[in-house]
């Protein structure tokens, strides 16, 4: 098996609350639309964010685990500076995100913060100086 992922599927509790946030709120264009059942876009070179209607979702995979509390993922968007994280962090709230941790200081040396979307899941948004965070700006 190939060293890679080539979608992210999250399932997701209205659909169009989804699209409101991603596409109207912070301007993402979607590469699929199938109104009512999932939403795409190209996020890399062959890499795709598949936000799908969770009864879609279960129709086909089953039914998910509740977890009770924040979903145990985190997905991350790099930037080249602190003031680009703070930046994208205002964007997602103006948005409709919520943003659950303020950009600041991390031990590993780094600058984040997070945003939760509409079904809580959170979005690092990092500024990484050392090199695998670097090798993943455009």
């Amino acid at each position: 098996m190939d060293q890679r992922l080539s979608f992210v599927t999250l399932a997701v509790a209205d659909l169009q609350a989804t699209r409101q946030f991603y596409v109207d709120g912070l301007g993402w264009e979607p590469a699929v639309h199938v109104p009512g059942e999932v939403l795409m876009f190209r996020v890399a070179d062959k890499v795709v964010l598949s936000l799908w209607s969770r009864v879609a979702f279960e129709e086909e995979i089953g039914q998910r685990v509740a977890t009770g509390g924040v979903p145990p993922l985190t997905l991350s968007h790099n930037v080249a500076t602190p003031d680009g994280v703070d930046r994208v962090l205002q964007h997602a709230e103006a948005a409709g995100g919520e943003v659950v941790a303020a950009g600041q200081d991390r031990a590993w040396g780094g600058y984040s913060g997070y945003f939760a979307d509409p079904d809580g899941f959170r979005w690092e948004v990092a500024c990484n100086p050392g090199e695998i965070g670097q090798s993943v700006l455009p």
